[in-house]
């Protein structure tokens, strides 16, 4: 059985490391001027080369030759997810007082390090503060906001990048040659969208789609192989919702579903297309794909995401009570009708979509015609709370940026104090559109927070992504 093509093609080196030379260069630049940190910590997303990187990095500050299965004496790897207790740390601590045998340092490459408890955070702290002039730590994590403050601080950082999608279609273009694969172009692009950015995951699914299908691999077959929804379709189903043509939503979805697509499927794709050309009118369907693969029966909740805009945009009077009861009878022809919703209560909750939807479109245009409407203002108000909850039911993407913020109301001035300079600009873009929720004539003033007691802190909890430090008594 032949080696599996990422393990192949895994770098040797760092001139052989693709789409991360942000960080490649600047390594290369150390090792030959001889500057070693005593910690460093490799941060992003899976599959984008912290591993390799990590690997190729520990070898060439020994000055050992870099082959896949070459194991020394004074490279240690550690798996973070599988000792995460404190006296593995300990163990560590007291192994690395011993001298190197052969190279100059005896180095710890520490893979997914946030999974240590915190007590073993502690105990690497200790060592990182004192380190043996012997002794580098090389730590990877997926998820830096877990990892203390305290540790990224002593630490060299460098962010992995997921990889553009030029990037990885000439990557794996490169791989198909040179393993001889027959792979049409439009064929990479779906394996490099749906390897999200990642060198690993994208090279993984060229292997398994080479080795299940001979003779050229072309779009159709991987839509057929991995049971993909075209992006003729998933464009069909955007431009329906758009325009609230009902009845072109629910062919559409009933032609994917017939198709054997799972609905989770056709919902991921619908999420990358917005987010990769975020629409407007699209927005609000945004939320309710976001919870399809989550619910118990995914492909009704797809269902009543498209069909409550619609609804919403001025629909004849009692078309939403047929255009559901239509739907709960030819649509979904895959899964059993016995297991989906009675159509009153589908029409129920399209409805419930619907009532949503219009106060939405109400509340965004509400600063353009208040005067013009007096009588058909929504609830306005007074508190930041109340401010909160209402932003929340109306946009909870902006919500989730006001709630890094605090705010006081004071004789008609709404007093909004903002830590991070981000979403301090994030929010005053925004400032016409929280006008509509409160009083005529109420003005909102933005005001920087009250730094904390050490602004070094301050500085470092931006750069690596607002994290907290984790207090020695374990609390946040």
């Amino acid at each position: 059985m032949g080696k599996a093509l990422y393990r192949k093609y895994r770098p040797k080196s760092l001139s052989e490391v693709v789409g991360q030379s942000h960080i490649t260069d600047v390594l290369e630049k150390s090792l030959k001027s001889n500057k070693t940190s005593h910690a460093y910590l490799f941060i992003g997303p899976r599959g984008t080369g912290k591993t390799s990187v990590a690997r190729i990095l520990a070898h060439e500050i020994n000055g050992f030759p870099y082959e896949l299965e070459n194991e020394h004496l004074d490279i240690i790897e550690i798996d973070a997810a599988s000792n995460t207790g404190v006296d593995n740390i300990r163990s560590l601590r007291e192994n690395a007082i011993v001298a190197p045998t052969k190279g100059k340092y005896k180095i710890y490459i520490i893979d997914e390090v946030h999974m240590l408890s915190k007590s073993a955070f502690n105990a690497l702290l200790k060592t990182l503060e004192e380190p043996p002039a012997h002794v580098v730590f090389i730590m990877a994590t997926t998820d830096a906001h877990k990892v203390p403050i305290t540790i990224t601080s002593r630490s060299q950082t460098h962010t992995f990048r997921l990889a553009s999608p030029d990037i990885i279609i000439a990557h794996l273009a490169n791989l198909a040659k040179s393993e001889k694969i027959n792979i049409a172009d439009d064929a990479l692009k779906i394996i490099a969208k749906r390897g999200g950015g990642s060198f690993r995951d994208s090279i993984s699914l060229l292997d398994q789609i080479s080795t299940a299908l001979s003779g050229e691999i072309t779009c159709a077959l991987l839509e057929d192989a991995f049971g993909l929804p075209s992006d003729e379709l998933i464009s069909q189903l955007l431009s329906a919702y758009s325009t609230g043509d009902s009845t072109c939503a629910r062919t559409s979805l009933q032609n994917l579903l017939e198709q054997g697509i799972k609905p989770e499927n056709i919902a991921e794709d619908m999420i990358t297309n917005i987010i990769a050309d975020p629409k407007p009118e699209l927005l609000p369907l945004l939320s309710q794909l976001i919870e399809v693969p989550s619910s118990s029966r995914p492909e009704v909740k797809l269902l009543l995401a498209l069909l409550s805009q619609p609804v919403s945009r001025g629909h004849k009077p009692g078309q939403a009570e047929a255009l559901q009861q239509d739907s709960s009878e030819h649509i979904i022809s895959p899964v059993k009708k016995s297991n989906l919703p009675s159509s009153e209560n589908l029409s129920e909750r399209s409805e419930a979509f619907s009532e949503l939807d219009a106060k939405k479109t109400f509340s965004h245009t509400r600063a353009n015609d208040r005067s013009e409407n007096p009588a058909a203002k929504p609830p306005l108000v007074q508190t930041w709370q109340d401010l909160l909850n209402t932003v929340k039911k109306d946009n909870p993407a902006f919500h989730s940026l006001l709630a890094h913020a605090t705010g006081q109301y004071d004789k008609n001035t709404f007093k909004i104090s903002v830590k991070n300079k981000m979403v301090r600009s994030k929010i005053e873009q925004k400032i016409k559109y929280l006008t509509t929720f409160l009083p005529e004539d109420t003005e909102i003033t933005l005001t920087d927070q009250t730094p904390t007691a050490d602004p070094v802190i301050d500085e470092l909890s931006e750069i690596f992504g607002n994290v907290e430090e984790i207090p020695e008594n374990g609390t946040m």
